[in-house]
């Protein structure tokens, strides 16, 4: 398991979050929130917002639901003035970890993301501290079951129509792309009858640190309970543990 092999880290969550679908539509409520009061409730020319409303339909979140969230983020309705926030820091064994936070009180979530890193061995860093760490990068993952492509067809089509790069991760593969080419690749991949699981702009780690024992256990508590924080939107990490 890895942090930053995605379909690893969205199946161990899959039972977490059927559990907690409340806080997965608040999460993505927020985003949409973000994304229409940024750059205005028109989806055909705001992409970040026409994103977040893909993410919240897979996720069954009702188009009424959805509409709030977009008047409440253009100023239709009246709602929360939710702040933007990146925290970076160090987990245990030195793993590097990026934090996307959306939050109606700074203080109030600063001083509880720094008390799980202390707690669980880890601290908050200064902003830029592991930042250069990571690459932005559209990514989308193909899950195994759903194609019959090979590696090198899949590879051919992928990057025939814009993308970076194809990754094997056992079960499934990873295809990135520029975060402007997100879209376009995902739609001409679903064109082409190949699924996608997930299409969303990442954060993906230059390098790996290796984890066992007690750091590793550690590791895998802190990045639980952040990413249940309802504050926290996204956790990226750079850690490579042994299945």
């Amino acid at each position: 398991m890895s942090g930053h092999s995605k379909w690893s880290t969205i199946k161990r969550k899959k039972e977490k979050i059927d559990s907690q679908r409340g806080k997965v539509f608040t999460r993505l409520a927020k985003e949409i929130i973000i994304a229409a009061r940024q750059g205005g409730a028109d989806l055909n020319a705001n992409m970040r917002l026409k994103a977040a409303v893909q993410r919240a339909k897979e996720a069954n979140i009702p188009n009424e639901n959805i509409k709030r969230a977009i008047q409440k983020g253009s100023g239709e309705l009246a709602g929360v003035n939710y702040e933007e926030i990146t925290y970076e820091g160090y987990g245990p064994g030195g793993v590097a970890v990026m934090l996307e936070i959306m939050t109606d009180n700074r203080n109030r979530t600063a001083g509880e993301i720094r008390h799980l890193f202390s707690k669980y061995g880890g601290n908050l860093g200064e902003t830029g501290c592991v930042s250069w760490m990571f690459d932005k990068k559209g990514l989308l993952v193909v899950d195994k079951t759903e194609t019959a492509l090979s590696e090198d067809d899949l590879m051919l089509t992928a990057l025939d129509v814009g993308a970076e790069d194809v990754k094997d991760e056992e079960d499934s593969y990873e295809i990135t792309t520029s975060p402007d080419d997100l879209d376009s690749v995902r739609e001409a991949l679903n064109a082409q009858g190949i699924p996608t699981a997930v299409a969303e702009v990442s954060l993906i780690p230059q390098n790996t640190v290796k984890l066992t024992g007690d750091d590793a256990d550690r590791m895998l508590t802190l990045m639980d309970l952040l990413e249940e924080h309802d504050d926290v939107q996204n956790a990226y990490a750079n850690f490579d543990i042994e299945e």
